[in-house]
């Protein structure tokens, strides 16, 4: 399995911005997906997850109601659209594959990761 995230880049705060994630190599649409960012000196944190056919979405606290997950199967693509960006929503965002059909909470969860991509929100 292959994942390629890319959409990140320098903003100011209030901004938006929508990450993509393209997977290859293995059957998508019958896994959840999930995006985690990792800031400099802390743990990869949990971002929001779908389940694999959309129907189903969770939020970290700190995102909801900014940040929208979703997925099109028939391009192998999930989708991080991000609005009223702050600047401790800096970071590197990783996608990654379930090991399941929800996804979770957990790195743990997830069995395979995009190299991230960079998103720097500026004051």
């Amino acid at each position: 399995v292959q994942l390629q995230a890319s959409g990140g880049g320098l903003v100011q705060a209030g901004a938006s911005l929508r990450l993509s994630c393209v997977a290859s190599g293995r059957t998508f649409s019958s896994y959840a997906m999930g995006w985690f960012r990792q800031a400099p000196g802390k743990e990869r944190e949990f971002v929001a997850c779908i389940s694999y056919n959309g129907g189903s979405t969770y939020y970290a606290d700190s995102v909801k109601g900014r940040f929208t997950i979703s997925r099109d199967n028939a391009k192998n693509t999930v989708y991080l659209e991000m609005n009223s960006l702050k600047p401790e929503d800096t970071a590197v965002y990783y996608c990654a594959v379930a090991t399941g059909v929800v996804g979770g909470t957990s790195p743990r969860q997830y069995g395979f990761w995009g190299q991230g991509t960079q998103v720097t929100v500026s004051s």
